[in-house]
């Protein structure tokens, strides 16, 4: 694959939310000449979930800089290890160890006010007895804990129309770390409601990733989408691209 080939920006979303987070960056990005891939994550499980990115990752024709909002970040850790993968960007996540879940990344600071306004609901499971859960935000809470920046009429709609996260999701521990071998970069969102700032420094510190800081709330990149697409465009430059 050649050096010089136009990077497509992979872009991630995470729990609670779907790619149309993404719908301020796409424009900055393809305005600079990026093109753009933003899938619907199944948020049905960590492993799962990264088996399927990987596959959008594999069938892009070209260099990928692969992008991961918050849940995102802890998928874009395993799925980054696709061979086209040339940067991971980071932006309000999880960047996970080897063999570390969200779970035990997220316990050992102090909440960040997500936990109580969670919702927990049973869905079926194909072929299984058993109910699987779901989980979202309470959507009176959800302004205030994931888009406290963002418009009150837009923040009203993201409350309704969230993409639940399956709660296995939360205990899976991540088989691989790709930022152990590739160059990646991290934004924190400094007034972050959903996850406390101090887990995304921790992991991007522990990866030694290029960090920038934000004032932003959660959902950065309707908050802040110039600083997103900086980032990204940032992150290919860097990579050769």
């Amino acid at each position: 694959m050649p050096r010089h080939a136009r990077p497509t920006a992979v872009l991630v979303h995470g729990a609670f939310a779907d790619a149309s987070s993404f719908a301020r960056v796409i424009p900055e990005l393809t305005a600079a000449g990026m093109a753009v891939v933003a899938p619907a994550v199944p948020n049905r499980g960590l492993v799962d979930d990264a088996a399927y990115i990987a596959s959008v990752v594999r069938a892009v024709d070209g260099p990928v800089i692969l992008v991961g909002h918050s849940y995102g970040g802890a998928v874009i850790t395993l799925a980054g290890v696709e061979d086209n993968v040339r940067a991971l960007v980071y932006l309000a996540g999880y960047a996970l160890e080897e063999g570390e879940s969200l779970g035990r990344l997220q316990g050992g600071f102090p909440d960040s006010g997500l936990a109580d306004a969670l919702v927990r609901t049973p869905f079926p499971v194909p072929g299984s007895a058993e109910p699987g859960t779901d989980v979202s935000v309470a959507a009176d809470r959800f302004p205030e804990l994931f888009a406290a920046d963002v418009e009150p009429a837009l923040a009203a709609v993201l409350a309704v129309s969230q993409r639940p996260l399956a709660a296995r999701a939360f205990s899976e521990p991540a088989p691989v770390a790709a930022w152990r071998t590739k160059p990646s970069w991290g934004l924190v969102a400094s007034a972050d409601r959903t996850i406390n700032p101090d887990v995304e420094r921790f992991g991007y510190r522990r990866a030694g990733m290029t960090t920038v800081e934000v004032d932003s709330s959660h959902l950065v990149m309707l908050s802040r989408p110039r600083a997103v697409a900086e980032l990204i465009l940032e992150a290919a430059q860097a990579t050769g691209h």
